[in-house]
């Protein structure tokens, strides 16, 4: 976890928006970047000694991955070393979703390219090395399936195993404004709001190569064993396919934390029960995620009441995903 700095006085608030594991996905990340680059240059020294292309293809297939990842984990450093900037008015726990929304654009490039190859070669079929291609393609498989293992393990970053919606435990003060960490309002919350898109694209990434490891094997297998040539391509596109779903799924999540959408409808509906369960008026409301597990709110109250900023924090101290909370009160027109 990051510290706060001595700097930050009593009375005063931080904003460090980090996910929990952060450090340790950020290691993680690089772990995966050292294999998939050895299995790069392993294929590209390789083909080129040994005069095999496709070698050297997957070589370059694997760089593009290996791209992608060392985009994730420089986010994932550039988060950490920023976390105490106070140019960054919420932190830099977005740090990673922006790191996920380009990546995600980098799938869709990538299942574009596999798609236009491999429409082109269902056209206008190439011969097939299958000597080399089929091992080729689970030495592939083995290192994604190694890669997916390192990074998903222990799957802290993408679920919370049980909710706490009105769980007044385990509050964690660390210098913010009513900083806690909730663990679920809903079955759509935890994906909202504690999901590290950033670890997300990069598991994708392997997986997504994973998965047209497999599709390749499956298609090389049967156009060997049969005489299907056409069987190779049609696993491209189905793979191309695949990888677009998912791109797809990153881009709309990341991009709508990224234009502040609110992270969870239930959540707000909660909140706003909540304070208005005392008789008072909520007549505004914004919530939008500022870093995984991280919610900031903003919400202004008409009271009849003598009540100031501080009962309305004390009242929400059970939504403990909310991070940052700043509360306006007006008498009740």
């Amino acid at each position: 976890m990051i510290e706060m700095p001595a700097a930050v006085a009593a009375g005063s608030h931080g904003h460090v928006f980090l996910a929990e594991d952060h450090e340790t996905s950020e290691r993680r990340t690089w772990t995966v970047i050292a294999l998939c680059g050895a299995m790069m240059v392993a294929e590209i020294v390789g083909g080129l000694l040994f005069g095999s292309i496709a070698l050297v293809a997957d070589g370059l297939h694997m760089s593009t991955h290996a791209g992608a990842l060392l985009l994730a984990a420089l986010a994932y450093r550039f988060a950490r070393s920023h976390a105490n900037d106070p140019r960054f008015s919420f932190g830099t726990g977005k740090m990673g979703d922006l790191a996920g929304f380009t990546s995600a654009i980098i799938l869709a490039m990538i299942a574009l390219l596999i798609g236009y190859e491999s429409v082109l070669r269902l056209l206008r079929p190439v011969p097939i090395h299958f000597a080399q291609a089929i091992p080729i393609a689970f030495l592939g498989l083995a290192v994604n399936i190694g890669s997916a293992w390192i990074l998903s393990r222990g799957g802290h970053h993408h679920h919370h195993g049980h909710d706490h919606d009105d769980d007044d435990d385990h509050n964690h003060e660390h210098g913010h404004d009513h900083h806690e960490h909730d663990h679920g309002h809903g079955p759509g919350h935890r994906g909202a709001a504690h999901r590290d898109n950033n670890m997300r694209a990069a598991i994708i990434h392997v997986a997504a190569d994973a998965a047209v490891s497999i599709l390749v094997i499956v298609g090389l297998v049967l156009a060997r064993a049969f005489g299907w040539l056409w069987m190779d391509p049609l696993a491209g596109i189905i793979g191309a396919a695949v990888i677009a779903t998912w791109s797809y799924g990153l881009i709309r999540d990341t991009g709508a934390i990224l234009l502040d959408m609110t992270p969870d409808p239930r959540l707000a509906e909660n909140l706003r029960a909540t304070v208005e369960s005392e008789g008072d008026r909520v007549t505004d409301l914004h919530l939008w995620r500022v870093g995984p597990g991280h919610v900031a709110a903003i919400l202004s109250v008409e009271t009849n009441e003598a009540r100031d900023a501080e009962f309305y924090r004390a009242m929400l101290d059970r939504f403990r995903v909310l991070s940052h909370v700043t509360v306006e009160v007006a008498p009740a027109k």
